[in-house]
């Protein structure tokens, strides 16, 4: 694997390109599946060849043995120019549970009960699979976690960083762990720490377990402003716009999120403008009983009955380009599955797009008037909103 920068911001943002072997433009999104696969979508759809994947999905049904006689995920799952990078954490199925998780081995909460993870048993799963980017196990705590807790947990993650380095026995580039709560200090101590190991980059994970965006920025600044800037940088636990954004201005480079899937089995599609020096996609101006926050739209709702146009005017998507958003509440009204087919389909175009926007906005020179700007817009949208109460 390599990465370069390619541009920066007037901050801390940058654009980049990982080669992995296949050529990834950074900030980018890690689109969630569930044993490998999208959720809903067909491959076809998917608009990207970067996936993320649990390797804790895949601990019942076919042997690791089995996995590893195919030749790994790529050739199982048919998805041969894939990336696939490994995340034992997802907030779908493969839950950190902090209380249950010891010097042994990591918990998690999944639907098969609570399991816990020792790093052998872990890197076992890494060399049958052999995913292209990995991510060594972690001890993620919550927010409210106590100060010796964090100690503890960035101990056990440092430990079992060195176990998974030394007994790695696949060509895929591994990512060290950095975790510490809501203790900069311990973020600070984890991201040095990390930093000093071999690997090809770094996973910040630990957020999204209940700090609020305030609290998070310090947090990132530990981490970030302790790394080599030549390594790229994943984060999970960071879904909103708002928050990728978040996680930008701050260095991150590739993202891991299961916030399209939320929004697809919600009923919600996203509508907010993408600024784009081209003109493929063009605002969505909601109606003022839409039940809109300004980002998306619930195709629930029983106003889009009727309603004959599409998701977004001008959007390229299957869904967009076939569809209208009355037979989209019709799917959804009567359970049919197409619905949310043709929701993740476009959800995710139109996320793509945004991160798309993105490095555009990087490689202007733009990146913080595009972020005000679209915090701005949010906030003004909730504040006329809150006025028509």
């Amino acid at each position: 694997m390599k990465f370069a920068v390619k541009a920066w911001s007037n901050g801390k943002g940058r654009a980049g390109v990982v080669h992995c072997p296949q050529p990834i433009e950074t900030p980018a999104l890690l689109l969630t599946t569930r044993k490998g696969l999208p959720v809903f979508i067909p491959p076809d759809h998917l608009h990207s060849n970067l996936l993320h994947v649990s390797p804790l999905h895949f601990l019942e049904g076919i042997s690791l043995k089995a996995i590893s006689n195919i030749g790994g995920l790529h050739p199982l799952l048919g998805l041969r120019d894939h990336i696939l990078v490994a995340v034992p954490r997802d907030s779908i199925i493969s839950i950190p549970d902090h209380d249950s998780t010891n010097r042994i081995g990591a918990s998690f909460e999944t639907p098969c009960g609570r399991m816990l993870i020792k790093p052998a048993e872990y890197m076992e799963m890494i060399s049958s699979m052999r995913p292209n980017l990995w991510v060594t196990l972690a001890d993620e705590v919550p927010a409210w976690a106590s100060e010796k807790r964090n100690k503890v947990s960035v101990e056990r993650t440092l430990r079992w960083l060195d176990e998974c380095i030394t007994s790695s026995s696949t060509d895929g580039a591994v990512f060290g762990s950095i975790v510490g709560g809501s203790r900069v200090e311990e973020r600070r101590r984890c991201a040095q720490e990390v930093a000093r190991r071999n690997v090809e980059g770094f996973w910040i994970g630990g957020f999204g377990l209940g700090e609020s965006m305030e609290e998070r920025n310090p947090l990132l600044s530990a981490v970030t402003d302790s790394l080599p800037e030549e390594k790229p940088r994943l984060v999970s636990g960071l879904g909103l716009p708002e928050e990728v954004l978040q996680g930008v201005a701050a260095g991150v480079d590739l993202f891991d999120s299961t916030y399209i899937y939320h929004l697809t089995l919600g009923g919600f599609a996203l509508t907010f403008e993408l600024e784009r020096t081209d003109t493929q996609i063009t605002k969505y101006q909601p109606k003022s009983n839409s039940g809109s926050d300004g980002t998306k739209i619930n195709l629930k709702a029983t106003m889009y009955r009727k309603d004959i146009s599409p998701i977004v005017d001008n959007c390229k998507c299957y869904t967009c380009q076939n569809h209208t958003k009355a037979y989209i509440n019709h799917l959804l009204n009567v359970h049919e599955m197409l619905a949310h087919i043709l929701l993740e389909i476009h959800n995710t175009h139109h996320f793509l797009g945004f991160f798309r926007s993105i490095r555009e906005a990087i490689q202007e020179g733009k990146f913080e008037q595009f972020q005000q700007k679209f915090i701005g817009s949010r906030h003004e949208h909730l504040f006329s909103a809150t006025l028509s109460v």
